[in-house]
């Protein structure tokens, strides 16, 4: 490669490179969770009472910040909400929300609680994509 020629391919990767990362930041800030964050005891309890008379699958994602394996789950529980739009996910961080993990007895995260018609009807608890969504399958109908 000659010396005009490498200039003008940097000039090009350099140009490619900030394009991307330009539609990268447009694209994120345009794109909306799938799976609503519960941010107050209030909240959770007004969608779960607004569940409760319906036939619908909710799925609870209790998780932490300092959780590795819940991290590890986010992108995959954004998977399944795009997967599944009949399925309510739902995530609740379990530090902002002590009295809602206290209630459902989340003592590991990730844990997954599955429920229909106001009741548990399954629960998860372990970073496994698999068995997650065979739960989701078996319950939704």
């Amino acid at each position: 490669m000659g010396a005009a020629e490498s200039v003008e391919h940097r000039s090009y990767s350099r140009s490619a490179s900030l394009a991307h990362r330009s539609y990268s930041r447009t694209a994120s800030t345009a794109y909306r969770s799938a799976v609503r964050a519960i941010r107050s005891s209030n909240e959770w309890r007004k969608q779960f009472q607004s569940l409760q008379g319906t036939n619908q699958l909710v799925v609870v994602d209790f998780s932490a910040t300092w959780c590795g394996p819940c991290r590890t789950m986010e992108p995959v529980l954004e998977e399944l909400a795009s997967r599944y739009p009949d399925v309510i996910f739902v995530k609740i961080d379990i530090d902002e929300l002590m009295d809602v993990a206290q209630e459902y007895g989340v003592q590991s995260v990730p844990m997954f609680m599955l429920i229909k018609e106001g009741k548990q009807v399954d629960k998860l608890v372990g970073a496994d994509k698999g068995e997650l969504e065979r739960k989701i399958e078996k319950h939704r109908a």
